[in-house]
């Protein structure tokens, strides 16, 4: 009493497999992918900042001194509403800001006119940089956005 075991052909030679088994592969390919998930440092996406612990009251801080000078679509310079006829004597008002100590220097805002060309914003700029007022802003340029 025999027992045949393959197909029916009746050869003595078993039939050879091509198809290669992917399931060990497979199951060894994720426990290495987790494995990796694992142990990969956690990304922290937070942005650490030292922020301060409180601000003064209002009431004890003094407001500082200002400044206002408009630079008009003509390129005239008017400091604090008072028309500078030239540039000689809007330097010597900056020479006079910017002799003073940096704490009681009082902050300068410039205000440019939209229409103004920049030659003239920038020859402000650089007088009040090189004549040493460095409390100094733009203010106004809500006005630029188209």
């Amino acid at each position: 009493m025999g027992m045949n075991v393959g197909s029916g052909g009746g050869s003595a030679d078993p039939e050879v497999m091509v198809e290669m088994n992917a399931t060990p592969l497979i199951d060894v390919m994720l426990v290495l992918l987790i494995m990796l998930i694992i142990t990969i440092p956690i990304q922290n996406h937070a942005v650490n900042l030292n922020m301060p612990v409180g601000a003064p009251p209002m009431e004890d801080v003094e407001k500082p001194e200002v400044i206002t000078i408009d630079v008009d679509f003509d390129g005239a310079v008017i400091w604090n509403g008072e028309v500078i006829p030239d540039r000689g004597a809007w330097e010597a008002k900056l020479r006079n800001v910017g002799a003073l100590p940096l704490a009681a220097q009082p902050e300068v805002h410039l205000r440019p006119n939209k229409l103004v060309e920049y030659k003239a914003v920038a020859a402000v700029l650089a007088s009040a940089q090189k004549l040493g007022v460095l409390k100094i802003g733009l203010v106004g340029n809500e006005q630029f956005i188209k």
